[in-house]
């Protein structure tokens, strides 16, 4: 690890001599790009965050937003939301690596003084047919799955996509939502000089050693190797002891302010907490608690030992809090003390630390990057035959079941879960408020690589109609935002895009984007990422119930929303070859939003199902199970497209659907019959498919794998 010399330059002007090692080593990953965002903070105010339910916006440990309240009695409810990125980690070790991407996000929602009910995972991989794509998906998933079960918090939704410039470097997004009340809700901000620091959890170790700083440069040849000590290692049923035990403690109102242990571990935490108060503080780093000898100074202060949390206690708490950690067998420091003044930190009496909070903490100087605009494809389109573009399209990777990820997944533990993986959102039962909170997370890498801005508009309609397509209203959202190396101006004017385009959809739909994460240099030997905005959005409705997602062979199919007129980033042409222009999406999004949230309410709606990834191709054939349908739509342009902000709707009231959609187009598909059968009329041509072969065509996933 070595501070750049600008760097190096900027912090002996402020400091008025050279910095200690230890010192220069905090700097170094502080203002790491992961950090410090020094390439896209300058962008990151192109997002709206304000609303009357935002309780917290960005710059928090997690998001905290104002849930409607829908009982009689209900209390007034917050959720706490976050998400974060694993991605270089999960490369290197793809089990730790994902594992502890949950550990870490489920404790910034404790931070908040929330208690964990859900989380989402989104994941990129390179192509299904490559070998160790196959073994980074397995590991990921594996990893998630032991440490969210282990935990007790269930994974409920999600999204996972192959493209080849994800073979050199997966991404590995995790969000997370939780629960507090106003009366329990802590924030990262110290509060008042003299008060106690506390480091509560697992023992510190010298794994994750430089986190911050390897997630912040492109992957070598030889990450798989030289960079595993820079992977943390998680223990989940120590997080699951750290979760009950920052319960206690809130209860009995222990805590000031938090922060968990990420990024730069002990020295990121303690600097970042009291410079958000504009204090400083005192640690003494021989105090704490560690599970290896001889521990350097500097491995005390920028070890990622996993499970940690650091509190602001008042000196006459500081007995029970300790207590609190022995009745859940977790770790105890008392590590120093708020003050005025200056950051510092000392080992066996010796100084080694000595620097301005707020200048460690937020000092870092923003970067001025070129950046090329990004263009869109021409029109290619091939002549590709019905059935073979058919079968292709619904037995690709990017559109097959992923029952086999959820599967792994206890997406039930803790009853709250009224709407489960595999349907467009997930619903959590909210009983407190009356209220179903709705969940949709993830992006579409092929909609974005071949239109950086209108690919993401894209995803922030695709989640916000999967979320409508339940009967929810889309309430808040955060983003993680993943590019390539920003020092490439091609990179950095497509990950630019993605921002404006996610920002300016969020906008047009009234979607405040109230955190998240950003991800750069995710480029390796292989070639840069495409940009890829994960959007992990929530959605409210009264009650949990919501139309599911099959059709019952008793209703009129019908399809509410604008198609587009192009096929730019579909499954189509990733099948059959070819290129064109990203499609229009709907001049009034936030009316085709509102349309399909109605139409969803209807009593007389019997199944609704969101358009996207695939077209109505896929749509349809994800509808038949237990009955059928028979469908004709006038050419392949009309089956194939993937425009967003549409969904098709099984109803025994046509008209009420044309009511309650107002302006929004409605076309009429066919019908639902009882036969378990896609019967499908493109123009002269028809295909007929059966549930079981249609099962047969999606299961590519599980036959791979078993």
């Amino acid at each position: 690890m070595s501070l750049s010399d600008p760097d190096h330059d900027l912090v002996t002007a402020e400091l008025g001599r050279d910095p200690t090692p230890a010192e220069a080593a905090l700097f170094e990953n502080l203002w790491s790009e992961h950090c410090a965002y020094r390439s896209s903070r300058p962008l990151l105010s192109a997002f709206d965050s304000e609303a009357e339910q935002v309780v917290v916006g960005p710059g928090d440990d997690a998001a905290v937003v104002s849930l409607p309240t829908h009982a009689t009695d209900g209390e007034e409810t917050y959720v706490a939301m976050g998400i974060e990125s694993h991605n270089h980690p999960s490369y290197v070790d793809p089990y730790d690596g994902a594992a502890t991407g949950v550990g870490g996000i489920v404790r910034d929602i404790l931070s908040m003084g929330a208690y964990p009910i859900g989380l989402t995972d989104s994941l990129y991989f390179g192509g299904f047919d490559r070998e160790h794509s196959r073994y980074l998906f397995e590991g990921v998933v594996e990893g998630i799955a032991d440490y969210g079960n282990a935990i007790g918090v269930p994974t409920v939704g999600g999204s996972v996509e192959f493209h080849d410039d994800y073979e050199g470097n997966p991404l590995v997004n995790v969000a997370c939502v939780g629960l507090v009340s106003s009366d329990r809700l802590v924030t990262a901000e110290a509060k008042t000089p003299g008060n106690k620091l506390m480091l509560v959890g697992n023992a510190t170790g010298r794994d994750g050693l430089g986190g911050a700083s390897f997630a912040s440069e492109d992957l070598s040849e030889d990450a798989e190797t030289e960079d595993r000590p820079a992977v943390q290692v998680g223990d989940p049923y120590t997080e699951k002891l750290l979760i009950e035990a920052n319960e206690a403690l809130i209860d009995e109102d222990l805590i000031r302010a938090a922060r968990d242990l990420g990024a730069a571990g002990l020295g990121g935490a303690s600097s970042e907490l009291v410079a958000k108060g504009g204090l400083g503080a005192e640690i003494e780093l021989d105090r704490v608690h560690q599970r290896e000898p001889n521990m350097s100074p500097l491995e005390i202060l920028l070890a990622e030992s996993q499970e940690r949390m650091c509190y602001e206690v008042r000196p006459e708490d500081v007995d029970r809090v300790r207590d609190i950690a022995e009745r859940y067998d977790l770790g105890c420091s008392v590590i120093g003390e708020v003050r005025e003044g200056n950051y510092v930190c000392t080992f066996e009496g010796e100084t080694v630390v000595n620097v301005p909070a707020h200048f460690l903490a937020e000092g870092a100087p923003m970067n001025d990057l070129d950046m090329d605009e990004p263009t869109q494809p021409s029109r290619d389109l091939p002549d590709a035959d019905l059935e073979t573009a058919f079968d292709s399209v619904i037995g690709s990777p990017n559109t097959a079941s992923k029952a086999w990820v959820y599967r792994q997944y206890d997406h039930e533990v803790g009853t709250r879960t009224a709407r489960r993986p595999g349907d467009d959102a997930a619903i959590l039962a909210i009983r407190e408020a009356g209220t179903g909170l709705a969940l949709s997370a993830g992006a579409i890498p092929a909609w974005t690589d071949a239109a950086p801005y209108d690919g993401a508009r894209g995803v922030a309609l695709e989640n916000a109609t999967n979320i409508a397509a339940k009967g929810a209203t889309p309430h808040a959202a955060v983003d993680c935002l993943n590019g390539g190396n920003p020092e490439k101006p091609d990179v950095y004017g497509g990950f630019g895009a993605i921002v404006d385009g996610l920002a300016d959809m969020c906008r047009d739909l009234s979607v405040p984007v109230v955190g998240g994460n950003v991800s750069l240099y995710n480029d390796s030997v292989a070639g840069p990422i495409p940009p890829t905005p994960t959007l992990a959005m929530i959605g409210v409705r009264e009650g949990y119930d919501a139309p599911p997602l099959s059709v019952s062979g008793e209703g009129t199919l019908l399809e509410v929303g604008a198609r587009g007129d192009a096929l730019g980033g579909s499954t189509y042409l990733a099948a059959a070859g070819g290129s064109d222009r990203f499609p229009d999406l709907p001049a009034d999004p936030a009316a085709a939003v509102e349309a399909v949230r109605d139409v969803a309410a209807l009593d007389s709606t019997l199944a609704t199902h969101d358009v996207s990834h695939g077209g109505l191709a896929v749509t349809l054939a994800e509808m038949v199970e237990d009955a059928g349908v028979e469908v004709s739509v006038e050419s392949v342009t009309a089956l194939f497209d993937e425009t967003p902000g549409r969904v098709v709707v099984e109803t025994t009231d046509p008209d009420a659907v044309r009511d309650a959609a107002g302006d929004v187009p409605v076309r009429e598909l066919g019908t639902a019959t009882a036969d378990a059968t896609l019967s499908l009329s493109v123009g002269d041509d028809e295909l007929v498919r059966d549930a079981a072969a249609i099962r047969d065509l999606r299961d590519v996933i599980d036959r791979e794998l078993a």
